[in-house]
């Protein structure tokens, strides 16, 4: 199967990546058929040298059947190559795992500090009195 995939390059900590067409069981960033453009996440959104396609061989590799991963999907998307995939479902990470199956059940998660049941104030301790020696005559 042919899939249209980010490549990774670049240096430690400084990635960029080429947008290939690939065979989907070549490794990540082994052999590839095509180069049809670069990514840049360093460059700031609005600069134009952030990414770079070359659209009408994208548009040739989608007419042979080569489906693009959901990165490449939504960069495809953001340049108005190919419709914008749908948004996939965030896992619920921040609820407590008791809280989210109210919350699959349709019941309102509740944040981790609200789900506690309010506890009523606890009296001051009063200081404990130090044990008097006694004295010894």
């Amino acid at each position: 199967m042919l899939k249209m995939r980010l490549s990774m390059g670049g240096t430690k900590k400084r990635p960029v990546y080429k947008i290939v067409v690939a065979d989907s069981r070549f490794p990540r960033d082994g052999r590839f058929i095509e180069k049809l453009g670069f990514y840049n996440p360093l460059l700031p959104k609005d600069k134009k040298e952030r990414i770079g396609l070359d659209s009408e061989r994208i548009k040739y590799w989608l007419g042979q059947g080569a489906q693009p991963t959901t990165r490449v999907a939504r960069l495809l998307g953001e340049n108005d190559i190919m419709p914008m995939p749908e948004k996939g479902n965030n896992p619920q990470k921040a609820i407590p795992k008791k809280d989210r199956k109210k919350a699959d059940e349709g019941g309102e998660a509740k944040p981790k500090e609200e789900a506690k049941p309010a506890e009523a104030p606890k009296e001051e301790a009063k200081p404990a009195e130090a044990p008097k020696e006694e004295e010894k005559k």
